[in-house]
């Protein structure tokens, strides 16, 4: 297939260099990796996002020789070059190009996994995932349910870019985890890093139920951690608390849980309040009981994510805790997240729910 940025979509490079520049310009304004990130014993190795993804699919590729990767441009590494070297090591028949064609993609990794496959598919953004939102929310979601357990498609794991980028405009920056977090059936995950990123994939890859796994493309080269180098696995489905304090509960996911972690020290230094922060990682199924437990003792709480406010999955997290832990709830739920608008270009700052947005939103809760 030739090249989408070469030919069919120029102005698509131009993005994906600007993807590059802005994460390194970006980095030392947000970008923070806990030091106590380590999730097993062993030999490690430096990592940014991009080359642990890289890592999780090499190793699947070695170890599960029925495991394929697809998608637009993959054959060459992708736009990102998450599968760079992918094909040189496992041939034409294991990574190869599609058409462009997100429904493809998906029913095609839909058919391979139901027959028994590892299907890896990669949709180039997110934002064009919603020509595959019937094949995956109307069949990878139901075939075990419609088919009365006799077929399954857990194999399925789709992969896609997501998420504010600095130069991405409305139609690369969107973060739709929302949709797809009212399908019974998926799985939803969202990484923060390289750790996450690596032992999160190798899950959704051998989860038993299909996946979305939707990467924030700015993280993909803004920092690098010490990543184990043998395979591992990270719970779905279950959250980790970053930083603990009792002034407040501080929610996120992606690149919006490096906001919140700045915001937490910025109230201790400027407040002298300590925040619990934790970071969702699993979006459907989503981790209630360390979320509740948290804002039973801490009896206030933030969420923040990059989507639109109306519907966000925030609004999933807050009825849920208002349900749970009324009785707990010093102030209001707070929410900060994008603007009920398309994506804009020019002002993209302004959309983002940004350290002072969240701040700000974060004073006014501990006023209350």
């Amino acid at each position: 297939m030739t090249s989408l940025i070469t030919k069919n979509v120029p102005i698509l490079g131009n993005l994906i260099k600007h993807v590059n520049n802005c994460t390194k310009r970006l980095s030392s304004h947000f970008i923070y990796f806990p030091d106590n990130e380590k999730p097993v014993e062993g030999e490690t190795t430096k990592m940014n996002m991009m080359q642990a993804i890289t890592d999780a699919m090499d190793i699947t590729m070695k170890t599960d020789p029925t495991a394929v990767l697809f998608g637009e441009d993959v054959a060459f590494g992708g736009v990102f070059r998450c599968s760079l070297g992918l094909r040189e090591k496992y041939g034409k028949e294991r990574v190869f190009n599609t058409p462009l064609c997100e429904q493809g993609i998906a029913g095609f990794g839909i058919g391979m996994a139901t027959a028994g496959a590892t299907a890896i598919a990669e949709i180039q953004f997110a934002d064009y995932i919603f020509p595959a939102f019937d094949q995956l929310v109307n069949e990878a979601a139901k075939v075990r349910y419609r088919s009365g357990g006799q077929f399954e498609c857990g194999g399925l794991t789709v992969r896609s870019p997501c998420g504010a980028v600095g130069h991405g405009g409305l139609y690369h920056s969107q973060s739709p985890e929302a949709f797809f977090a009212h399908a019974a059936g998926l799985k939803v995950v969202v990484p923060r890093g390289p750790i996450t990123a690596k032992g999160l994939l190798l899950s959704c890859i051998q989860e038993k139920d299909p996946c979305i796994f939707l990467e924030p493309k700015i993280l993909y080269r803004s920092a690098a951690e010490e990543v184990p180098v043998e395979s591992y696995t990270l719970p779905l489905g279950k959250a980790q608390v970053l930083k603990e304090g009792d002034a407040a509960t501080l929610i996120a996911w992606g690149t919006q849980l490096h906001v919140i972690l700045e915001v937490a020290q910025m109230a201790e230094d400027k407040l002298g309040v300590k925040c619990d922060v934790i970071d969702l990682m699993s979006i459907l199924p989503w981790d209630q009981e360390t979320v509740c437990n948290s804002i039973k003792k801490t009896g206030r709480c933030l969420i923040a994510h990059e989507a639109p406010l109306t519907c966000g999955f925030g609004a999933e997290l807050a009825a849920t805790i208002q349900e749970e832990c009324f009785l707990h709830l010093e102030a209001p739920i707070q929410r900060v997240a994008g603007w009920d608008a398309p994506f804009p270009h020019v002002f993209e700052p302004f959309y983002l729910p940004d350290k002072w947005r969240c701040y700000s939103a974060l004073a006014q809760l501990l006023q209350y």
